[in-house]
């Protein structure tokens, strides 16, 4: 099952955010090398999108995330069954 547009796009906003960039420049193919992400700047993602959607993210789950995309699966996956649509209304 892919992640939805309203997910994509919350994980996007978060990228968005914390790299100081516009949510529109960031797509899932953006890799993190494209957005100049150091190994903090993953950490400090992670924590936020850890917030966003109430996850905890393995640190083994982490460290293989590459794209935005990957990111947005991620989430997707860890989100409990059938509370996607109340995680991606809660800021």
């Amino acid at each position: 099952m892919a992640a939805g547009p309203d997910l994509a796009a919350r994980v996007i906003a978060v990228f968005a955010d914390n790299k100081r960039v516009e949510p529109g420049r960031i797509t899932p193919a953006t890799t993190f090398t494209e957005l100049n992400m150091d190994s903090l700047d993953a950490l400090n993602i992670a924590f936020a999108l850890e917030e966003a959607f109430h996850i905890s993210i393995p640190d083994d789950q982490l460290r293989s995330l590459k794209t935005v995309g990957d990111a947005i699966e991620g989430v997707r996956k860890l989100l409990p069954e059938g509370k996607s649509a109340a995680a991606q209304r809660v800021s």
